[in-house]
């Protein structure tokens, strides 16, 4: 069955191999997903320009997803949550995963392509698209003063 949701996918040259293996889970899964880029391994692009391209369709369209991976995850994370209602977290265990989710109703995930396996990844993206938002009011609160 497809899923409501659409994920949008940004890597740099050091997160092309995660990438693809994301992009496979997907596959298997039925989750709908557009490959913003890096299509081929160049050592010189530049995270920032795959993060805006994941970022401004985000913010366009924030009941969606962004997946975007980087050598640390830091530079893609600091570059999209540049953007309106973009909310992008760094992905690093599956506890933070769904912290992310349920406490900030994150819609960006950022992922470390040197430092993490394709296992963990795909399962970190895995825990990320399954948590929702349970909407606390608290919570709820919190992030609209960050809008």
């Amino acid at each position: 069955m497809e899923k409501e949701f659409k994920v949008y996918l940004g890597a740099d040259h050091a997160g092309l191999r995660l990438k693809n293996a994301i992009k496979q889970y997907l596959s298997e899964t039925k989750i709908n997903y557009v490959d913003f880029g890096a299509d081929t391994l160049t050592s010189d692009d530049d995270y920032p320009d795959f993060a805006k391209k994941v970022a401004q369709t985000i913010s366009r369209q924030p009941k969606n997803f962004g997946i975007l991976i980087c050598g640390s995850g830091h530079g893609m994370c600091i570059a999209a949550n540049r953007f309106k209602k973009v909310r992008a977290i760094l992905g690093y265990s599956v506890s933070a995963v769904m912290v992310g989710r349920e406490h900030n109703d994150s819609n960006v995930l950022c992922l470390a392509g040197r430092f993490l396996s394709t296992t963990q990844g795909v399962h970190l993206v895995e825990t990320f698209l399954k948590t929702d938002f349970p909407g606390e009011e608290r919570h709820a609160r919190r992030i609209k003063k960050i809008g």
